[in-house]
């Protein structure tokens, strides 16, 4: 499969137009002509995708050896959706894979993604797709806190996220830069439970309070498996991948909020979305199609370590099943209601937004 970094419009409307030319490797159907078979272009399909392209290549490599449809990604991590906007006069791109629902919710509701009642659909609960099917969710994850099992007893982490702007933990964890995807969807789930000035006093006291501030979280669980920080405030599929390494894995995990009557763990998803005037439709139409499949549902989960919203669908080994610990209860649908307005929050905090 061809697979590009563009770094700007114009590069992906050239390699989109070169790619249009050729025909060679992509695999064929065929019709009669003049009594001889010839040959048909299956097409390409052009993917933008903020996800680990570690957690994409394999599925969409699969893609293209199944369906011979040609695949040109480009992975842009959190620049795909203003990226996507920018585009909307001269659409370049027909599905967008995103490691956020915030992000999905909010291109839909300003009328960047199109409709679909692709087969399969049935298998995501309706809470975990949105209200026209123009994105659907796949595959879960949950806001925890790693700790580094030789520097701190599991019973001295904190049990809440918000006793991370205590002043005992000053210097004592890590936390990724705003802008990060789930770091949005974390302040977004916030202000649901606690409104705008208690949530930008907790992101306030956190940068202040944070010994640590990195541009992913790959860097955090390094961090804290080394040695380098006690805590990291991660997704729950980074401390599985930790635990997997073959050093610097003495790593334990609390999923917070657990009492009764606290909100639960903060949950996020990952998904796919259709964009409006693809100009590949009909094969983003098929890509859908094949992504529900449950053997592509588990495909799209495994490689992050992630749980399958589906639940016929068996997920990773060592993942906790959503129903084992209790979830703060906001729709993920209403993360793209407040998600320009919690970048905003973010930056108001000083929390940087990207690290230059």
């Amino acid at each position: 499969m061809k697979k590009f970094a563009l770094p700007t419009m114009m590069f992906a409307m050239g390699v989109v137009a070169l790619s249009a030319c050729s025909s060679d490797e992509e695999a064929p159907s065929t019709e009669e002509a003049n009594g001889e078979t010839v040959e048909e272009e299956a097409g390409e399909i052009v993917v933008y995708s903020s996800r680990n392209e570690n957690f994409t290549n394999d599925l969409l490599d699969k893609f293209e050896e199944e369906t011979g449809i040609e695949v040109l990604v480009s992975h842009l991590d959190d620049t795909a959706v203003n990226l996507i906007k920018e585009e909307s006069s001269n659409t370049q791109v027909d599905i967008f894979l995103s490691n956020d629902i915030g992000g999905l919710e909010h291109l839909r509701s300003e009328g960047y993604l199109a409709s679909a009642d692709p087969e399969g659909i049935e298998t995501i609960d309706e809470s975990y797709r949105a209200e026209d099917n123009s994105w659907i969710g796949l595959s879960a994850r949950t806001r925890v806190l790693m700790y580094n099992t030789d520097l701190i007893d599991e019973e001295d982490v904190p049990t809440t996220i918000e006793e991370l702007a205590n002043p005992e933990y000053e210097g004592q964890f890590a936390i990724t830069r705003g802008g990060n995807g789930s770091m949005i969807g974390h302040v977004s789930a916030l202000r649901n439970e606690w409104g705008d000035d208690r949530t930008l006093e907790w992101l306030n006291a956190i940068r202040e309070n944070a010994g640590v501030v990195t541009q992913g979280h790959g860097d955090i669980r390094r961090a804290v498996g080394a040695g380098e920080v006690p805590i990291g405030l991660v997704n729950n599929y980074y401390y599985h991948q930790q635990l997997e390494e073959p050093m610097d894995n003495n790593v334990g995990v609390v999923y917070p909020d657990q009492e009764e009557g606290e909100m639960g763990a903060v949950i996020n998803a990952a998904g796919v979305g259709l964009i409006q005037d693809a100009p590949n439709e009909e094969n983003a139409h098929a890509f859908l199609d094949w992504l529900l499949l449950p053997e592509n549902q588990q495909e799209f989960s495994y490689e992050s370590m992630e749980v399958p919203l589906n639940p016929e669908v068996e997920a990773y080994e060592n993942a906790a099943p959503l129903d084992s610990y209790e979830i703060q209860d906001m729709p993920l649908r209403e993360l793209g209601e407040v998600w320009e307005d919690t970048r905003s929050l973010i930056e108001e905090s000083g929390l940087d937004l990207e690290i230059g």
